[in-house]
């Protein structure tokens, strides 16, 4: 790469209007009163960086051209401002990734997840896939020696995952997983470490579907060789599942998902479904179904849940499955997007090598 010039830092930009992604130089970003500068260790890829990647109807709809992407990392703190209690050069830390306003009711309510001015970095604002990144203080998780720096540079999908797992009881319960995405099988993970009973997960993958069971699912479904009520049957299921995740953001999983629970069963809703995606509300109705939107984590809930189910032995470390320099990023993206990938975790301790 070429010499870095005085007060600049490598970044992956979203700079073309196409496919892809630009290592280039930015501005390093200044330090407000209330912010920390955190010198990135690893960042994850994640399916919304794949999408910006590869520039689909959301991506252009969203994400402003010149844009540094990335918000999955850990990192050190190399400086911070004035206000910004209780954190100093050299804390290991991670992030946050949706700036909230602090403003509106569900920001004062204590609801951040909620907010209605949130800002998300690497999507709305400059992000983590650089040398440095800025945000404020009130954003930053304090990382602690006994887990592994890499876990940290996964826990936004990991909070994702533990917000949606964790939105109803699953104690003894049958849970339904559509999708087992990189979210699905670490939701798996969490609900089996919760006392779920019987953990199915369906996918048409099934490299990921074995990945899912390595980490917890009690059942793996590939679509294309069985059917999910074939599946019950097997089980001994007479009713229908009990709590439902709904990772995949397919139509034809949700209608499966409602059509298989049973009367007065729960639904999580983490995958983006499409504008004009069909419900069967009748048989919500008629079952008495409960269907709840997912979005982010919950913060702090989500990250203090996180930190202790892993220090009290929930083990989500099969999820990596590629660990890279992030020089080699475009082997990483198309890895990612081949859907033959786990988490893959990008190393910036080298770039300047």
């Amino acid at each position: 790469m070429e010499k870095k010039k005085d007060g600049m830092m490598w970044a992956l930009v979203k700079s073309k209007p196409e496919e892809g992604l630009w290592m280039q130089q930015v501005e390093i970003p200044k330090l407000g009163t209330n912010d920390v500068k955190i010198k990135i260790h690893k960042t994850a890829i994640c399916g919304t960086d794949v999408h910006i990647w590869q520039w689909n109807r959301w991506a252009q709809n969203t994400v402003p051209l010149g844009l540094t992407i990335g918000h999955e990392f850990v990192g050190e703190i190399v400086e911070a401002g004035p206000g910004a209690r209780g954190f100093k050069p050299g804390d290991l830390v991670s992030g946050e990734g949706h700036i909230t306003c602090g403003k509106c009711r569900n920001c004062l309510e204590g609801h951040r997840e909620n907010c209605r001015n949130a800002k998300g970095i690497g999507v709305n604002r400059n992000g983590a896939f650089a040398e440095y990144l800025v945000i404020p203080y009130v954003n930053v998780w304090p990382c602690k020696e006994s887990i592994e720096e890499e876990l940290y540079s996964i826990f936004d999908p990991f909070g994702n995952a533990t917000h949606t797992a964790l939105s109803y009881n699953v104690l003894g319960e049958d849970v339904l997983i559509t999708g087992a995405g990189p979210i699905g099988c670490m939701a798996a993970a969490i609900v089996k470490f919760a006392g779920a009973r019987h953990v199915v997960i369906t996918d048409f993958n099934q490299y990921r579907l074995d990945l899912a069971a390595k980490l917890g699912a009690t059942r793996t479904v590939n679509l294309k060789q069985e059917k999910l009520e074939d599946v019950m049957k097997e089980l001994g299921m007479s009713e229908g599942f009990d709590v439902g995740l709904e990772m995949s953001g397919s139509p034809n999983a949700l209608d499966s998902m409602i059509r298989n629970m049973k009367h007065g069963g729960k639904i999580a809703l983490l995958g983006l479904q499409e504008n004009d995606t069909r419900v069967d509300l009748e048989t919500v109705i008629f079952n008495g179904l409960s269907l709840k939107g997912i979005y982010g984590r919950k913060v702090w809930d989500t990250w203090y849940s996180m930190t202790t189910m892993i220090e009290a032995g929930l083990n989500i470390r099969d999820i990596i499955t590629d660990r890279i320099d992030v020089r080699d990023y475009r082997q990483g993206f198309e890895k990612m997007i081949s859907g033959m990938s786990g988490k893959i975790v990008m190393d910036w301790t080298h770039i300047n090598d």
